[in-house]
């Protein structure tokens, strides 16, 4: 199947998103934002036993409102649900939300990771998230810097610094599938002692290092059961046009990349989550109605490995970067 990369190699090769970001190193924690530049289709799907989340009941596919205006992932456990109401406050100031007696209510689902036992300084008297998902929105644009930054500012895996990544493909047909993750998860995303990539089968163009396949990793893979907390958080989104029920089954099938990239995942201490979203512009051809899972899979699990990968070094990390570890 022939498909590249996106100009962006981001979740922002999907025509008509941006995406925002508000780190506080001292804090490290921090804050990413998927916005539409119209209300976007979307589901979710959580597969980890120890999820975080706000909104999420409104993707049924039973329930009334049919579109969000942006999707949240969050550091901060449950005070970063909070980050939300940021978003919010942005969006309403620009016009946005669904119409509901004579008011404009902006739909925004989220989810958190949990980032409060890092070496950050937590003693706030007031809960800091809602100002940086405001600022988050602020600072919305289509480059999206990858690493120590936004919801992966203060995140880790298993012997490593964690990170935000994103990745992108497009297939045959033109229609664009990204993948923006918060990667803080309790297994392993690198195999053996040389710092390969479990996610290097899918990986295009050394886009984290080129490294190839560890042949020889074997055993029970590490954890950080004893260690600062977990789970990994992302956004699959798509200019395919698509249902609820569709995105849901979209965000069900990019689940296959997290168990490809992190190892274990989906634990009961993990909070692992795949919104998705779809901007509705392309009708899926048979072929892509086939492929659009595994493509959302394929680059969730390159932009997990990109995350890790592009991760860099603060004062009171708990575990090194991948970069000081192996570069």
């Amino acid at each position: 199947m022939a498909m590249t990369t996106g100009a962006w190699n981001a979740i922002t090769d999907v025509p008509g998103l941006t995406v925002g970001q508000a780190s506080d190193a001292a804090l490290k924690s921090g804050v990413s934002v998927l916005v539409g530049d119209a209300p976007m289709v979307a589901g979710v799907h959580v597969m980890g036993g120890a999820p975080g989340t706000r909104e999420t009941d409104l993707l049924r596919a039973d329930a009334t409102v049919e579109a969000v205006d942006a999707l949240v992932l969050s550091g901060g456990s449950a005070f970063g649900l909070d980050a939300v109401s940021g978003v919010v406050e942005g969006l309403r100031a620009d016009g946005r939300g669904f119409q509901a007696a004579g008011h404009l209510v902006p739909i925004v689902p989220g989810a958190i990771l949990f980032d409060l036992a890092n070496g950050g300084n937590k003693a706030w008297r007031t809960n800091p998230y809602a100002a940086l998902g405001r600022a988050a929105y602020a600072e919305r644009g289509r480059n999206v810097a990858l690493g120590t930054v936004g919801a992966g500012t203060g995140a880790t895996v298993a012997g490593l610094k964690g990170g935000l990544g994103t990745a992108s493909a497009v297939l045959p047909s033109g229609v664009t599938v990204g993948a923006l993750v918060a990667v803080n998860a309790l297994g392993q995303v690198t195999t053996g002692d040389r710092g390969r990539f479990w996610a290097a089968p899918f990986e295009e163009v050394d886009e984290f290092g080129g490294l190839g396949i560890e042949t020889s990793a074997a055993g029970h893979p590490r954890t950080k059961l004893d260690s600062p907390g977990n789970t990994t958080i992302a956004v699959i989104a798509t200019d395919a046009i698509l249902t609820k029920a569709g995105a849901t089954r979209v965000a069900m099938a990019a689940h296959d990349g997290m168990a490809r990239a992190i190892v274990p995942s989906h634990t009961p201490m993990d909070g692992d989550l795949v919104f998705a979203a779809s901007t509705g512009q392309r009708v899926l051809t048979p072929e892509d109605q086939l492929l659009l899972g595994h493509v959302a899979a394929t680059c969730l699990a390159r932009a997990i490995a990109r995350g890790i990968y592009h991760a860099t070094a603060d004062p009171g990390d708990p575990f090194p970067t991948w970069a000081d570890r192996f570069g």
